[in-house]
């Protein structure tokens, strides 16, 4: 094994190293004045969704996530062998920010391996706050092979950023700052991709208060999680494109899969539209800028999850916030679809002088606001004096939308809408994974 290039020492399937409270709480004391203490704030959408929320804001960190504790904890605990030889890791993005901001604090020479389907931006802030970009590989498995390679040939210290032990210590810390903002938890919902974040905040949320509720949220799109949970073995499942690239691992951790047995009560699996849905309401409700993998715990109570928690105090964990202003737009637009604000629909109209103008009035006539329009008229069949239009409209939701179809089907013979019913509104997110509690407090009445 240590002579396969994919060995990581630290992350050993032989060897897993299940994480300590005492750890969590001496990188606590280490990393403080290096990284915020986040706030915790009640949500203002609290009653909305039946339950005291309360969120734990970790975009305002200065990398805009979480990712920076693990990354301090693990660099203040080289020798100085080490900080001389430095550092590197394989990442997309978050871990890279973070690997390269804080190395350059602390003067330790850092290289970071990004794949070539790296997002520009990430590449461009790495190299500007100090570290060095090596591109290489078509993923993310490629580029960690490579930065492996390179880790043996110049002496450096791989850092996994979701399974290096000093990172998973550093993750918890969250946890500790979560109990002594909101001393009463009942629950902390935290958002899973590789595992880190959730096995140190469990850890440490469960030594401090081992009544506290504690689950994990994916999506349908990043469930490697609940998949290992389930078979009870890390596995491999292939991962597209998801709102949540955050999430994106492929599979999980060695020392996290070890660590939260016993410390978690459920994984939670949400669909990818709640997601969308979660960001809208995250801006609308609360100002706040969140990715989709820092929305997640959002979406599951918007998406009916988690019916045990009505009435009681929750903590959601947001963990990042750095979303790109296309994925923003298009997960704000896709929210309000499925929440029957944005409607798309056609209509024929008559293709003379006031026809267009007849659908316009109409729709101000009952405070619909006309986002886009297209005329369609070489692919018409009938009439050559009518035009279809492609029209899409904003509206303030399901009610005033019923409204907009009566108002066209009553003044038009012809249109189409798509299916408008409200499944959305009224169905679970998706399902909940395997049970990790051996006495479910949240199956007790």
């Amino acid at each position: 094994m240590r002579d396969d290039i994919d060995f990581d020492e630290n992350c050993d399937p032989n060897n897993p190293r299940k994480i300590k409270y005492d750890d969590i709480l001496a990188a606590s004391h280490r990393i403080m004045g290096g990284v915020i203490r986040t706030p915790c704030t009640k949500a203002h959408m609290s009653e909305k969704l039946g339950m005291e929320i309360y969120l734990k804001q970790e975009f305002v960190q200065f990398s805009g996530c979480f990712k920076e504790r693990g990354v301090r904890n693990t660099l203040m605990l080289l020798s100085e062998e080490q900080k001389k030889h430095g550092v590197i890791s394989a990442s997309t993005g978050n871990h890279a920010i973070c690997m390269c901001y804080h190395s350059t604090l602390l003067s330790v020479p850092c290289v970071v391996v990004m794949p070539f389907s790296a997002v520009v931006n990430k590449i461009e802030k790495c190299e500007k706050l100090g570290g060095k970009v090596v591109l290489h590989g078509a993923n993310i498995i490629e580029a960690r092979r490579h930065a492996l390679e390179l880790c043996k040939e110049k002496k450096m210290l791989y850092i996994s950023g979701f399974d290096h032990p000093n990172v998973i210590e550093g993750q918890g810390t969250i946890g500790i700052e979560i109990i002594e903002q909101v001393p009463a938890v009942d629950a902390i919902l935290v958002p899973v991709g590789g595992g880190s974040l959730i096995a140190g905040i469990a850890i440490a949320a469960k030594h401090l208060k081992p009544d506290t509720e504690v689950y994990g949220i994916c999506t349908d799109k990043t469930s490697s999680m609940v998949e290992a949970l389930r078979k009870n073995e890390r596995v491999f499942i292939n991962i597209d494109t998801t709102i949540a690239d955050g999430l994106a691992v492929n599979i999980v951790g060695v020392n996290t899969f070890h660590s939260l047995k016993g410390n978690v009560d459920k994984m939670v699996i949400v669909r990818e539209d709640w997601v969308a849905r979660a960001i809208l309401r995250l801006v609308e409700d609360e100002r706040y800028v969140v990715e989709g993998g820092g929305a997640v715990s959002i979406a599951a109570i918007m998406a009916g999850l988690f019916p045990n928690l009505k009435g009681k105090k929750v903590v959601c964990v947001m963990s990042g916030g750095n979303i790109s202003t296309t994925v923003l737009g298009r997960a704000l637009e896709r929210g309000m679809s499925a929440e029957g604000r944005l409607v798309k629909f056609k209509v024929t109209v008559n293709d003379r002088p006031g026809g267009m103008a007849d659908l316009c009035a109409l729709l101000a006539n009952i405070n619909v606001t006309l986002r886009d329009c297209v005329p369609e008229r070489a692919w018409v069949k009938g009439d050559v004096f009518s035009v279809e239009l492609k029209v899409i409209c904003e509206t303030k939701g399901w009610d005033h939308t019923k409204e907009l179809v009566e108002q066209i089907k009553k003044h038009f013979k012809e249109y189409y809408f798509q299916d408008m019913n409200e499944r959305t509104d009224k169905t679970a997110g998706t399902r909940r994974g395997p049970c990790l509690a051996p006495n479910p407090v949240c199956m007790q009445k």
